[in-house]
């Protein structure tokens, strides 16, 4: 544990504005040329890779825990590019394609519920109820509202006048 708190770091020891700039070009893997440049290559690259056991698993756990297919798809490809495989046009081109695989992956492993995308992440059963619970709050606000206004602000509660 650190001065900042746990695992926090130094909030100060950060870039300065402009450094960036003046760093040694290159550094980083999207600073290169991406390994591949066409959508048919890297969706092949993707495909092999997500259906290697070790990562069909990870894909497959994360499908049964609820996380929608999207935002697993998005993960794979911002990977990619941070990783210098394919420059963001590709990935975007390849989004769908991406995502399919992905879904596939749940289908042949028989992940009940598979999320499509990140909208399906609300619980729409939860909101209606938050919804109602409001209302019936309201309702008994207006309650107390019209008692107060009869009996007056200091009268106690359910004294007559």
């Amino acid at each position: 544990m650190d001065e900042f708190g746990e695992g926090v770091g130094n909030p100060l020891d950060t870039p300065v504005p402009g450094q960036s700039l003046t760093d040694t070009p290159g550094n980083y893997p999207w600073e290169h040329p991406p390994r591949f440049t066409e959508a048919d290559e890297a969706a092949d690259h993707l495909w092999n890779r997500m259906s290697e056991p070790e990562f069909a698993e990870q894909i497959i756990a994360m499908l049964d825990a609820g996380v929608p297919v999207e935002a697993i798809g998005r993960t794979v490809l911002f990977g990619g590019f941070l990783k210098g495989t394919f420059n963001p046009d590709v990935a975007f081109i390849i989004a769908e394609p991406v995502m399919k695989m992905i879904a596939t992956i749940g289908v042949i492993a028989e992940v009940p519920n598979i999320n499509i995308s990140m909208d399906d992440m609300t619980n729409k059963q939860e909101v209606r109820s938050a919804v109602k619970i409001q209302a019936e709050a309201k309702k008994v606000g207006k309650g107390v509202a019209e008692e107060i206004k009869q009996k007056g602000i200091m009268a106690k509660p359910g004294e007559a006048e």
